[in-house]
């Protein structure tokens, strides 16, 4: 019965500091346009490395 008096604070308070938590990345725009990120990867413009390049990087080309 103890243990309670430590659990259900330490409970309480963990509880608080991930609410508080989670209402300061509300506040700061973490979950503005999530996905604008997953649509953005896809349109992203790769360019190939050249020859030399993959050469320098130990890569092998086949």
């Amino acid at each position: 019965m103890e243990i309670l008096m430590l659990l259900i604070p330490l409970t309480l308070a963990m509880g608080c500091v991930g609410l508080l938590t989670f209402f300061w990345t509300v506040r700061s725009g973490q979950y503005d346009d999530p996905e604008g990120d997953a649509r953005r990867i896809l349109q992203a413009d790769d360019r190939p490395l050249d020859y030399r390049q993959s050469e320098r990087r130990g890569e092998r080309t086949t």
